[in-house]
């Protein structure tokens, strides 16, 4: 019966989706027994501030996509207590009737055995985080490991969050946008006295006065509440 209800589930229009999920899965098996994790792991970070001390913005993760993640955290618990209310405020109205569609495929997987609830799982986690992050216009592409370095902001914020104090994340962000925009200051005022008939020293100057007040003005933009999700660049500034 198990194996009748699995062939006619792969018949179905969930097939191509549990298909990538079990190349998803032998990748990764692959990749950790190969020593590959690290090499897939993500994409650059851009640092706010100068040295380790800087603000580090996971500008293409967020930390939503990994397996330790908010998301997958709260989809573990709906899918063990067979309730989908406690994923829906992840995902934006419009998509609700997919993710509706791929919990109950998952929850039906699940019943299978072990292997095929591990399968469920994972397609229905990165189902449920790629149409998260497309709701807030950031890329996916997988699931990361437990366990990455984040760098400092994220777990601030969670731990604020956590405590409901406010200093930690208030001192980070303080002393990081101190040392940025005394960098940026610092490049600039010594570049400013240049030779007017040195146009090279001219276009020098120019670059760390538009890196300086593009630095500034993200920085207050920010601030307002102007910032995009998941650290989707900002282009175009005038100054």
């Amino acid at each position: 019966m198990a194996i009748m209800r699995l062939q006619n589930l792969l018949k179905s229009r969930a097939a191509p989706a549990l298909l990538a999920g079990i190349l998803y899965v032998t990748w990764r098996s692959l990749a950790q027994h190969f020593g590959l994790d690290d090499a897939a792991g993500g994409i650059a970070a851009d640092a706010i501030g100068a040295g380790s001390g800087g603000l580090v913005l996971v500008w293409a993760f967020g930390h939503c996509d990994g397996l330790d993640g908010p998301v997958v955290t709260v989809a573990r618990k709906a899918l063990e207590a067979g309730k989908i209310e406690l994923v829906l405020p992840w995902v934006r109205a419009e998509d609700e009737g997919k993710i509706r569609k791929s919990f109950d495929q998952a929850r039906a997987v699940r019943r299978l055995g072990a292997e095929a609830r591990e399968l469920a799982d994972t397609y229905f986690f990165e189902t449920l985080v790629r149409i998260h992050r497309a709701g807030e216009g950031a890329p996916f592409v997988g699931l990361q490991p437990a366990g990455r370095d984040l760098g400092p902001a994220i777990p601030a914020a969670d731990e604020a969050l956590d405590s409901g104090s406010i200093e930690q994340v208030e001192q980070l962000l303080t002393d990081a946008i101190r040392k940025g925009v005394h960098k940026h200051l610092v490049a600039a005022l010594g570049r400013r006295k240049f030779d007017p008939d040195d146009v090279g020293a001219g276009r020098a100057y120019v670059e760390a006065y538009v890196a300086y007040v593009h630095y500034v003005e993200r920085l207050w933009r920010d601030a307002q509440g102007a910032g995009q999700a998941h650290g989707q660049h900002h282009v175009g500034l005038a100054h």
